[in-house]
This record gives C-alpha cells, sequence and structure tokens, in this order.
C-alpha cells in the first residue's frame, strides 16, 4: 500500500514520534545529527541519547537495551546487507520501538524489505526529487491478540489459567 505524500516535514514527525514515546533510553543510528533530536535533548535533559554511525553497532551499545531507536541517515551510507543485519538487531535485541527515515531511491531498498523486517510505511515526505519515506516499528502494536486466544474456546472453560502441564 502506498501512503499520499505527507503535509508534515521529516522534522515535525520525528519530533512528534520523539514526544509521543518520551523515551528515556534513547539510541540514534546515522551519519549526522537532525533538528527534532536537538530539541528533544533540550527538553528532557534526563533522558540518555546513544549516538553510532551507520554500520555494525559498537559492542557496548549493541549490549544495553533502550525505550526506542531512530535510524536517519544510516541506510544510504550501507551495503543492504549490512542494513538489514542492523535494522533486525536492533528490532530483535536493543528496541521495542524502532523508526527509520530513508531515501529509498539512495539505498536502492524497497518497500517490501522493510515489511519482511516487520516495520510499517508511516508516512512519505517529499522534497523537490528526494522522496523520504518514514517506516516504523513497535512491538507492543505488531499484532493484536486474536480473538480466540480466551477461556470460551477451550475445552474445559472452567480450567482456564488453573493448571500448567
Amino acid at each position: 500500500m502506498t501512503l499520499g505524500i505527507s503535509t508534515r516535514t521529516p522534522q515535525h514527525a520525528l519530533a512528534a514520534m520523539l514526544d509521543r514515546y518520551a523515551s528515556q533510553r534513547l539510541l540514534i543510528v546515522g551519519a549526522s545529527s537532525f533538528p527534532a533530536l536537538d530539541a528533544y535533548k533540550a527538553e528532557h535533559p534526563e533522558a540518555v541519547v546513544a549516538h553510532a554511525n551507520p554500520g555494525a553497532l559498537p559492542a557496548d551499545l549493541a549490549a544495553q537495551r533502550f525505550d526506542f531507536a531512530l535510524v536517519v541517515d544510516c541506510l544510504e551510507h550501507l551495503p543492504k546487507r549490512e542494513g538489514f543485519e542492523l535494522l533486525a538487531g536492533i528490532r530483535n535485541l536493543n528496541a521495542s520501538r524502532i523508526a527509520v527515515l530513508a531515501d529509498l531511491n539512495a539505498c536502492k531498498w524497497k518497500e517490501t524489505d522493510f515489511f519482511a523486517l516487520g516495520l510499517q510505511n508511516n508516512e512519505n515526505f517529499q522534497r523537490a526529487e528526494q522522496m523520504l519515506t518514514l517506516f516504523t516499528y513497535d512491538l507492543h502494536e505488531y499484532k493484536q491478540v486474536p480473538d480466540w486466544l480466551n477461556a470460551r474456546f477451550w475445552a474445559n472453560p472452567e480450567n482456564f489459567g488453573k493448571y500448567w502441564w
């Protein structure tokens, strides 16, 4: 599914995500800083913000858990395989929430590559000839609990939650 072009700027979208989650431990992976992050750090001086350059995470960061990870200006600087490994590692080990802002033409990724990692397309931004796409992953919203997973569908509903075997 292709979304239309957002009326917001990428910085507004990133600032809104940072404010929404109000993370105390934040991982930023990218080649450069961006204004939304600077504003967030000014508003939340108590927040721990770790920064990594594009590529595999350094051992000290790879061993930590973060509330939120932002990958901005990163995939454009990496081979596709390294980008996959980076995003999958962050998703599986380092953060429950991820936001990736990428120029699909510059990084040679397709939208389906992000879908394969469980990310969703949230917004598209266009500036002159450049098209940026914001993808997100939130473990808590990834899959809804199915309606059949309750006592009503058990053979003996009176035993639901009583016995573990």
